[in-house]
């Protein structure tokens, strides 16, 4: 590798601008000029600015630029902002058992911007592979960019120079230089300005002919233990990929349904939902709700079962309770890792279909009732002696299709077409009927089975959302140490002071990441204290 040789003697890497010996700058003079090489790595070489050749070196290079990190981070902000746009799959406020009407919803909900959302995969952002490749490319360039800069940010630190070049001292903000009298002891003069910097908070270093002042050198790693609170952020987010580690399911289960509950070996029941309301007397005060009512909590009664056969592939489910309560909003039930929350509801929904069938030729004879359930309808029914009804067709949501032939828009019993048979066993006969939006269709005209409508049952569906996120730990604990960082970086600040004497002068310098007015009051406080021959100098620029 290259080096650069100071007039001083010190040879220095290439990419170095401050010398680390003396601190005089490499590539300026200064005299009266009010730029300086930047402070903030003290000069020291980055090996970004080191080493170009190699491919890898290349590849350091650009993951160390920070405006790629910024370029990745306003991807990552755009695309989480269109993911916002339409809800994600898992929160579609609707039943949607099947790809086909996931497809289907988006749609019909939001039309052509619908079609177009679900078709390039925005349905499902968080979890897609160029979503999250975005995630570790900008944890890449978290760590490469850190250590890029903290490694030769602790080399300067660690190693602070003292007889400083006197080019360094007027590349600073503040500078300021002075004749002392000829019979002035310079040794006592350090000694007093260091015991009133000291006073001030400072940690002095000395030197043969000078000091160097120092306080909240700390404040300096702020900005990188954000960047490992951000990089535990992201491996924590990262690590809900992991099989096991993360789960944010939601399903849909009608009163008395039993459904298993996807990657995990639990099984959820509905017993009961209800809906409570605010009655007029728990009212604060009274409102004008127009016959309306304001509800006070969703609360689906469920039981969780355990499969204790989950591990055995193909064989039947054995269920085992392991809880039973109440699920209500903000109040989710917990099992190990596992957490159930209260998330929706499909209120007085068409459960099933209650008929009556009657002897149309007999004085519309009641021969007996039956039932078919409109989500999981029962083939064949005896519904007198010798008499069954089957069912040889269903349409949960009926639609004409574009063929002429009946066809179902959703899986969702909205509209209802039932196809039925009716077999008298006693005489071999069968007639045919239709059920379609409270009409009935016969196959004969002088029909002999009829049939007649009792209220249909109407049933609740709990929306439950099942979660398992075993990566909340470290994103809490990666957030914390970020905060830690943003107030180290925010509340303090790094503040030196140089006071060297040369030849018959004195020299004072200073430099701080921020606060500039701070830091001039106590370099102002310290030249009158001391009554210091010297008048302090502010460029527009350190």
């Amino acid at each position: 590798m290259d080096q650069r040789k100071c007039e001083c003697g010190h040879t220095n890497p290439v990419g170095t601008l401050l010398c680390e010996s003396c601190g005089k700058p490499l590539n300026v003079e200064v005299f009266e000029q009010i730029q300086f090489p930047d402070m903030r790595y003290e000069g020291m070489a980055r090996r970004s600015q080191t080493y170009t050749k190699k491919w890898i070196d290349r590849i350091w290079n650009t993951f160390s630029s920070v405006k790629i990190a910024i370029g990745i981070i306003i991807v990552i902000l755009v695309a989480s902002a269109v993911g916002t746009v339409f809800p994600q799959q898992q929160y579609i406020p609707v039943p949607v058992p099947t790809e086909a009407d996931v497809a289907r919803f988006y749609t019909d909900t939001y039309g052509t911007l619908g079609t177009v959302y679900y078709g390039l995969g925005f349905h499902n952002l968080y979890s897609s592979w160029w979503f999250v490749t975005l995630l570790v490319l900008l944890g890449t360039s978290l760590v490469i960019c850190s250590l890029d800069r903290v490694v030769p940010l602790y080399k300067a630190l660690s190693k602070p120079r003292l007889n400083q070049h006197k080019s360094f001292l007027k590349g600073q903000k503040l500078f300021g230089e002075g004749e002392l009298a000829p019979d002035a002891d310079q040794a006592e003069l350090l000694e007093r300005s260091a015991a009133v910097l000291k006073k001030k908070g400072y940690r002095i270093f000395r030197a043969e002919r000078a000091i160097m002042a120092e306080k909240g050198r700390f404040s300096r790693w702020g900005p990188y233990i954000n960047h490992i609170g951000l990089i535990l952020f992201l491996i924590g987010v990262l690590m809900r990929n992991i099989p096991g580690f993360y789960l944010d399911e939601f399903v849909w289960v009608r009163e008395g349904q039993t459904v298993a509950i996807p990657e995990t070996p639990y099984y959820i029941k509905s017993e009961n939902y209800q809906t409570t309301y605010w009655s007029e007397e728990e009212m604060p005060e009274k409102l004008e709700l127009n016959g309306g009512v304001i509800p006070k909590s969703f609360q689906t009664d469920a039981v969780l079962y355990l499969n204790k056969n989950a591990d055995v592939p193909g064989k039947k489910p054995d269920l085992v309770e392991v809880q039973k309560g109440p699920i209500i909003v903000n109040h989710p039930m917990i099992e190990g890792d596992i957490a159930i929350y209260q998330s929706g509801v499909q209120e007085m929904q068409l459960g099933a279909l209650n008929f009556v069938l009657v002897d149309v030729k007999n004085g519309d004879k009641e021969l007996g009732a039956f039932k078919v359930d409109l989500y999981n309808p029962v083939v064949e029914q005896e519904v007198a002696a010798g008499i069954k009804v089957r069912v040889l067709d269903y349409f949960p949501d009926f639609i004409m299709g574009s063929d002429g032939k009946p066809a179902t828009k959703t899986n969702l019993p909205k509209n209802p077409m039932v196809a039925l048979e009716i077999v008298d066993e006693a005489t071999q006969q069968s007639e045919k009927l239709v059920y379609l939006q409270g009409s009935v269709l016969t196959q004969k005209s002088d029909a002999r089975f009829g049939l007649t409508f009792h209220k249909p049952d109407l049933i609740d569906i709990s929306g439950l959302n099942v979660r398992i996120d075993k990566a909340v730990p470290l994103i809490y604990f990666g957030a914390f140490i970020f905060m830690i960082g943003v107030a180290m970086g925010f509340f303090w600040q790094h503040r030196r002071i140089w006071v060297q004497t040369q030849d018959g002068t004195i020299l004072l310098a200073a430099h701080t990441n921020k606060n500039w007015f701070g830091l001039r009051r106590e370099v102002d406080g310290l030249v009158e204290q001391l009554q210091l021959p010297v008048t302090i100098e502010e460029k527009t620029k350190a």
